[in-house]
């Protein structure tokens, strides 16, 4: 999908003389470069190069350089220069989403940026990390963290320079094509995801690059939608995990996405990019386009700060530049400063004054593997377990049912890894239950699988949806994914029917519908689970490890309770303007504001054990409670902490807002103690009269539980 439309975009563009420059060196000249990257340091050599003199601060090394430049160097600097690159990355390692000349006379070195987000780097066949979901629903910080050295490793191994993660998009609407690649429905969980993953990149030198700045929640109508946001909303939702990402983060590069915001298009959105991710969070890095289609506009782009224009130029051409600076639509200052954002981060960074990182595939990848089924497992969510049918016994005869048992899933996109081994649900239950315990039947022919099932003492059925860039679901039921699936609705119906030990597995890439939900006796999430899915799956099933998931996003009952449902006006929008009139209520916050009972609510999961919730204890500095596992198994909890800020009909509060979360392995009998750290903004709204943040007046209720539908304790702040 993607691949055909960068092939038909390049020769239109080509048809048009847009496309003039240099799409892609030969294939020998990149072979040698990648070779030889890393046989010095850019600033090996620093005669003649004051930029190179490394007791200089950042920005002087930065002014130093682009003073050396000729204008056409400069005009040829803000434009990607390879656009096979991407068609290719997925299967061949000496390709990658984007490439940037250099000038060899005065040792600036080509940028190389991968497509890396929280499911791996796409360059050939890599580790295959889970879902951006499934990471989320660890509800751990810290599994974001290894997911983030492991991508960094191979990231690096790959020689690159900047990687194009992670994806903080808000959840707004269930049926988001690429809602499997960011971290769900709430700011704050996608904060200090993202904010953790992006510090474990960095921290290996790299350039993290989140996205997709600053509002881009659906796929309808991508490059071409207006996204009609309160101020409030757009700085209490939507901007939320980008500024953490910024201030907390560090991130040194933005990428600005498809779609417009409030009339202006984000990579030319001078408010936005410009007066409040520079002016007001302080941000010193650089600006890159979404690709192909993300800048729509020369001088607008030049003038609200877009660094660099990927993979190629369209409107960065030289031509475009030239002419817009001969009618003085633009200065050569403007030039200089998108320049100097970039050199300034790479000297940051440490680009120039080390050697080049190898394309040399030097990578451990049993290592990292063993990791990303660690992390699978820690995402699997346990929705329903009636009777105790899970744990699985060892010995059970099992009837293992579903096309997509035998599939490792994933989303399809710019965030696709080629897994370089791979572990089936199929296949890792036989290894798990042992060949003679396991019979299975693809669904295909459903009378031969209820057969099947009946035979067995648990049925395992597999079912998947099926998400993509560039197109949103259109509905939520297993039907409206990929076709050749099936009627898979109708599967489940059918073997629980004939099994009253049914158990579903769930691979999805976001909210499905569960209509057959009461007619089962176990429901596992286990999202797209990466290459050793399968492993995974089935160390959760049969109890080798506890399942660690809590949902990211809320699941519904029915079509008609999801958020922006029914209602064309907020999704997908009448003549390409989407309006946000659901302001604060997205997620969780909508379910709670109309009263339904979801399906499965937001935060909740189930273990294999019990807990209980103790010792309440409330500042405005903190809150704090006593965790107990009151079961026979070590177990995961995940307490989550819950502000309702005093609401009024002038400031309207979501009945409850997610504030704190932590996550504790204990053994049976043991206690820990969970503090969740409070400051001014977790008081505060988003005045949208005097453009700061402002604390609610009035008493807070706290509120701890297991989910946001599971309040254990509660208090009152005053």
């Amino acid at each position: 999908m993607i691949r055909n439309r960068i092939l038909v975009a390049a020769g239109t563009l080509v048809a048009a003389g847009l496309l003039v420059t240099p799409v892609l060196r030969s294939h020998e000249t990149a072979a040698v470069a990648v070779a030889g990257a890393a046989d010095s340091a850019p600033c090996a050599v620093t005669a003649g190069r004051p930029w190179c003199d490394r007791s200089l601060p950042a920005d002087r090394r930065a002014d130093a350089l682009v003073a050396a430049l000729t204008e056409d160097e400069k005009l040829a600097l803000l434009a990607g220069d390879d656009l096979v690159g991407p068609l290719r990355a997925a299967d061949d390692p000496k390709f990658r989403a984007g490439t940037v000349h250099g000038v060899a006379r005065l040792g600036i070195p080509d940028l190389y940026l991968v497509d890396a987000g929280s499911m791996g780097v796409k360059q050939g066949p890599n580790t295959a990390l889970a879902s951006g979901l499934s990471l989320a629903a660890t509800f751990d910080p810290q599994a974001a963290a290894r997911a983030g050295a492991v991508t960094a490793d191979e990231a690096v191994h790959h020689g690159n320079d900047v990687v194009l993660g992670p994806a903080v998009d808000i959840l707004r609407t269930a049926r988001n094509g690429r809602a499997f690649e960011a971290y769900g429905e709430d700011p704050l969980l996608s904060a200090r995801m993202g904010t953790s993953w992006i510090r474990s990149v960095q921290a290996k030198g790299l350039i993290a690059e989140v996205k997709h700045f600053p509002a881009n929640n659906q796929e309808a109508n991508r490059y071409s939608v207006n996204a009609v946001i309160s101020e409030r909303a757009l700085r209490e939702v939507y901007l939320a995990p980008f500024e953490a990402a910024v201030r907390d983060g560090g991130a040194g590069s933005v990428m600005c996405g498809y779609n417009l915001v409030n009339g202006l298009p984000s990579c030319s959105n001078g408010p936005l990019l410009n007066d409040v991710l520079r002016g007001q969070w302080g941000f010193r890095g650089f600006v890159v386009s979404d690709w192909l289609r993300g800048a729509k506009s020369t001088v607008g782009s030049v003038q609200a700060g877009l660094s660099l224009e990927m993979p190629v130029g369209v409107q960065y051409t030289p031509p475009a530049l030239q002419s817009a600076l001969r009618d003085k639509k633009i200065t050569w200052a403007e030039v200089d400063g998108l320049l100097r954002a970039r050199f300034r981060t790479l000297f940051d960074f440490g680009v120039f004054d080390r050697p080049r990182p190898a394309n040399d595939g030097r990578i451990d990848y049993t290592a990292h593997n063993r990791t990303a089924q660690q992390l699978a497992e820690q995402g699997v969510t346990l929705l329903r377990n009636t009777g105790g049918v899970l744990p699985l016994k060892s010995g059970t005869r099992i009837a293992v049912i579903g096309k997509p048992a035998a599939q490792v899933r994933s989303g399809i996109g710019s965030a696709y890894v080629k897994p370089v081994s791979s572990v089936t649900p199929l296949q890792g239950l036989t290894a798990r239950a042992g060949a003679k315990n396991v019979v299975y039947r693809d669904g295909t022919d459903v009378a031969a699988a209820v057969k099947a099932a009946k035979a067995a003492k648990v049925a395992v059925v597999v079912v998947a949806d099926a998400r993509a860039e560039d197109a949103d679901l259109s509905c939520l039921t297993l039907r409206c994914g990929e076709g050749k699936l099936g009627d898979q609705d109708k599967l489940v119906t059918a073997v629980a029917a004939a099994n009253p030990n049914t158990v579903v597995v769930l691979q999805t890439g976001g909210p499905v519908l569960t209509p057959w939900a009461a007619k089962v006796r176990g429901i596992v999430e286990s999202w797209y689970a990466g290459g050793h899915g399968g492993t995974a799956i089935a160390r959760v099933l049969y109890g080798d490890v506890d399942p660690g998931g809590r949902l990211p996003v809320t699941f519904p009952a029915t079509e008609s309770q999801a958020p922006v449902s029914g209602n064309k006006a907020q999704y997908p929008g009448v003549g390409d303007i989407v309006r946000y009139t659901e302001e604060l209520l997205v997620g969780y916050r909508h379910y709670d504001a109309k009263g339904y009972a979801p399906r499965f609510p937001f935060g909740y999961g189930l273990s294999y054990t019990s807990f209980t919730f103790t010792g309440l204890k409330m500042s405005r500095t903190g809150v704090s409670v006593t965790v107990t596992n009151t079961g026979k198994r070590r177990g995961y909890a995940v307490p989550q902490l819950y502000l309702g800020l005093p609401s009024s009909k002038a400031v309207p509060e979501p009945a409850k807002q997610l504030k704190g979360f932590g996550k504790v392995s204990l053994a049976p009998g043991a206690s820990a103690r969970v503090t969740f750290p409070l400051d001014a903004r977790a008081f505060s709204y988003w005045n949208s009269a005097t453009h700061t943040w402002q604390q609610a007046k009035g008493c807070t209720k706290v509120m701890v539980g297991s989910s946001s539908r599971s309040i254990a304790l509660t208090g009152n702040l005053c």
